[in-house]
């Protein structure tokens, strides 16, 4: 296969495809921790000893945790297909390499899942959770960075990256799509480490903070110092996001498609804060949980590939 810069347009079909099943994996493995079920199998790679254990598709546990095992096996076999693809195909040295890595990451993801199962019963001293359930964290975490590999792939691989269809960015609206990125990931990484706290309700009243209409909690410990953080800065990446969208709507540099487009991230950041005062309203939903995951995912890919495409001219300059 003779590597050119052109679009393909079917590889770009294929990195698309790879890009919304990440959503799937998000959304399942989100259920499976909403409803408790990551621990519902005590082996790994398979499960119970077998590809298709017996009765899972009519437990819900057992199919929440095996469906997940399932979607992230789909998932690495279309990161296989995508890295190679690209490899071949593509003369953008750079963007090769993007699809190693994203390769390399999907094998740690599918790692940190298996060794959570299996360090489960290892004990650490000095800490609540074990050394199993002290993976789910960077689990978690990692599987954000892995969503933002993929849109990266993806938006390089678009015929409007090719193209140059978007208009280029001023250095404003560049900065502050950054800053916005870096703030959702800290935010991710906090609600990862939240969730896997049992935090989630730790402030079990909205928007305040106690029930007689207090911002600050009555009492303090580490659980209720994670969700208050999380609400902070929950309230920060509002103020940066409509910011950040003000800025790239007035950019004179930009085409209408991406100017138009700044009115996504408010709205889901404003879908994302309502999902999260459902799950308070609710008890803890695993339904309204799920949700709030994947938009918080859903919301990360967004911002990210938004703020990828303005930094088009640097990345091709630099990595070319």
């Amino acid at each position: 296969m003779i590597r050119t810069s052109s679009h393909k347009a079917g590889l770009a079909w294929f990195a698309a495809i790879g890009s919304l099943w990440v959503f799937v994996l998000v959304a399942l493995g989100a259920f499976t921790t909403s409803i408790g079920a990551g621990m519902v199998f005590r082996d790994w790679p398979l499960s119970n000893g077998s590809l298709n254990p017996h009765g899972w598709l009519t437990q819900i546990n057992e199919f929440a945790e095996h469906s997940h095992r399932l979607s992230g096996t789909v998932m690495g076999l279309i990161t296989i297909v995508l890295a190679i693809w690209v490899h071949r195909a593509e003369a953008r040295a750079w963007l090769r390499k993007l699809g190693w890595w994203a390769l390399a990451l999907v094998v740690v993801q599918g790692l940190l899942g298996g060794t959570r199962v299996m360090f489960d019963r290892i004990h650490v001293p000095g800490f609540e959770m074990s050394l199993g359930q002290m993976l789910r964290i960077p689990h978690g975490v990692v599987a954000q960075v892995f969503v933002c590999m993929l849109f990266a792939i993806s938006a390089g691989l678009s015929r409007a990256w090719i193209e140059n269809t978007l208009g280029t960015a001023g250095e404003r609206v560049r900065r502050l799509g950054r800053w916005c990125v870096a703030l959702l990931l800290l935010q991710l990484a906090l609600a990862a480490t939240m969730r896997h706290n049992y935090a989630g309700m730790s402030i079990p009243t909205f928007p305040y903070s106690t029930a007689d209409g207090a911002l600050l909690p009555a009492t303090w410990d580490y659980r209720i110092a994670l969700q208050f953080a999380h609400r902070v800065m929950a309230v920060a990446i509002g103020i940066a996001v409509l910011v950040y969208s003000h800025f790239l709507w007035r950019d004179a540099g930009l085409r209408p498609l991406l100017r138009s487009a700044s009115i996504l991230p408010v709205g889901l950041v404003a879908l994302q804060i309502y999902l999260g005062a459902q799950i308070i309203w609710t008890g803890r939903s695993a339904y309204m949980t799920t949700a709030h995951v994947l938009s918080g995912a859903l919301t990360l890919a967004t911002i990210f590939v938004m703020v990828f495409f303005t930094h088009r001219e640097s990345i091709e300059k630099s990595r070319s």
